[in-house]
Order: structure tokens, then C-alpha cells, then sequence
């Protein structure tokens, strides 16, 4: 029972609540955030009652004001962060780019993007202060950080900029002892990656489902992310259904 405090962001569903339920048993000491309180507290219901329960903070990430609460409320309760999954993340319609309506483009980007940069930015801060200083971000990528999906450019905009805040995270936390990778995920079976059975968009234009895998694998992985010491990282993973179309032709 490691005693470890790590923030979740998006802990209301899908692979933000996949690693909640696969930190808990290990002995973190968790805080979810996520839009609606409610999810949240249906993920601690299932994390189960112990002397540490969840705290639930409903956040914004969106909104500086809200993150700042979020880590404020985090370190009042804990003392410490130790590490943040930083997964808060959204989709737009599968329009083509000129159909792209300007507010689904920003709402995108805003939650994606800054959202994920005000929360490094928080944990950066509160890291730092820290005694012992330091800890551990890890940012959800995608497999969209490599490779686009058709009609996707506000999200596989944001995830290929994810990966420019994590390589940015690393370098700059080395002086405070502070460690930032990234876990790429692919067709987890989530609210998000269910679809890929019922069949999403190729590359040649037809209509095809994808294998997809359990979102506890999701889980899983971050908790073997963050069981390394601080001085050794998992820069980038890539987790993902074996036989989804993504190497090679698919």
C-alpha cells in the first residue's frame, strides 16, 4: 500500500475511472475531478469505502479558476500530489474541415489542449513546492497523436499538441525531480471507443468496426507507469487493441 496521492482528471467514466479502480486497490489516496459530480461519486461507489475515500472535486478544466481549486483542494486534503493522470478529454463531429463549425473547433482545443495545460501547470506548481519535491504527470495522448482518423482535425490537432506538452513537461521537470510521459490509447472499450464495433470511418472511405480492448488494461498500464521510481520514466506507450487497424495497412 503505497500511500500515493494522484489526481485523475475525467474520473467519471471510461479510462479516467479505468485507473481510478486500478490505483485504488494498489493504496493510492485519490482526488477525481471531472465536470459532474455525480459520475464521480458513481466512481468512488465503486472504489468502495475505506479511511481515505475519493475526494470528488466537480472541475472544470476549461476554466483556470476551477483547476486551481481543484489542486488547491487536492493539497489541502493530502499534503502532497504525487501524481497526475491527466485525461480530461472531448470529441467534435466527424464533419470534413470545411464543414467544422468554429465552436466545436474551440471547445475541442479548449478542453484538450488548455484544459491539459492548466492542469500541468497546477501540478507543476504544486510539485515543485512540495517537500520531498517532485512526482509524476502522465498526459493521455491517443493513437490520434500519431495517426489521424478521417474528419478529426480538432482532435487529432489536440493530441500530436499533447505530445509537444509532454516532451516540453520532461525537460523542464527534470531540475525538480519531476517525471512526465504520455500513454497513447487505442480503442479502448469506453463511452468514447465503443463505437469502433458498430464500424467508424478508414482511410479508403468505407465503414468498418475495429477490434477494441478492455478499458482495465487502460488501468493497468498507468498504474505500471507510475510504479517506477521517479528516476526512471516510460516516456511514451502505446496501448492498444492488437488488431486494430494501426500498423502497417491494418
Amino acid at each position: 500500500m503505497n500511500g500515493k496521492i494522484a489526481v485523475i482528471t475525467g474520473a467519471g467514466s471510461g479510462i479516467g475511472r479505468a485507473v481510478a479502480l486500478a490505483l485504488a486497490p494498489r493504496g493510492y489516496r485519490l482526488v477525481l475531478a471531472g465536470r459532474r459530480d455525480e459520475t464521480l461519486r458513481e466512481t468512488a461507489g465503486l472504489i468502495g469505502a475505506t479511511a481515505d475515500s475519493p475526494l470528488c472535486v466537480a472541475t472544470d478544466v476549461t476554466e483556470y479558476a476551477s483547476v486551481q481549486n481543484l489542486f488547491a483542494r487536492a493539497v489541502e486534503r493530502f499534503g502532497r500530489i504525487d501524481l497526475l493522470f491527466n485525461n480530461a478529454g472531448i470529441g467534435a463531429p466527424g464533419v470534413s474541415i470545411d464543414a467544422l463549425e468554429e465552436a466545436d473547433w474551440r471547445r475541442v482545443i479548449d478542453t484538450n489542449l488548455t484544459g491539459a495545460f492548466f492542469c500541468l501547470h497546477a501540478a507543476f506548481r504544486a510539485m515543485k513546492a512540495q517537500d520531498p519535491q517532485g512526482g509524476r504527470i502522465i498526459n493521455n495522448g491517443s493513437i490520434s497523436a500519431h495517426s489521424p482518423r478521417p474528419n478529426s482535425i480538432p482532435y487529432t490537432a489536440s493530441k500530436h499538441a499533447i505530445t509537444g506538452l509532454t516532451k516540453s513537461a520532461s525537460l523542464d521537470g527534470r531540475t525538480f525531480n519531476i517525471a512526465c510521459g504520455q500513454i497513447d490509447i487505442g480503442n479502448a472499450a469506453s463511452a468514447m471507443g465503443s463505437r469502433m464495433a458498430q464500424g467508424v470511418p478508414q482511410a479508403n472511405g468505407t465503414i468498418a468496426p475495429e477490434p477494441v480492448m478492455d478499458v482495465a488494461q487502460v488501468g493497468e498500464a498507468v498504474a505500471y507507469m507510475d510504479s517506477l521510481p521517479l528516476e526512471a520514466n516510460v516516456q511514451f506507450m502505446t496501448i492498444m487493441a492488437t488488431a486494430m487497424p494501426f500498423v502497417g495497412r491494418g
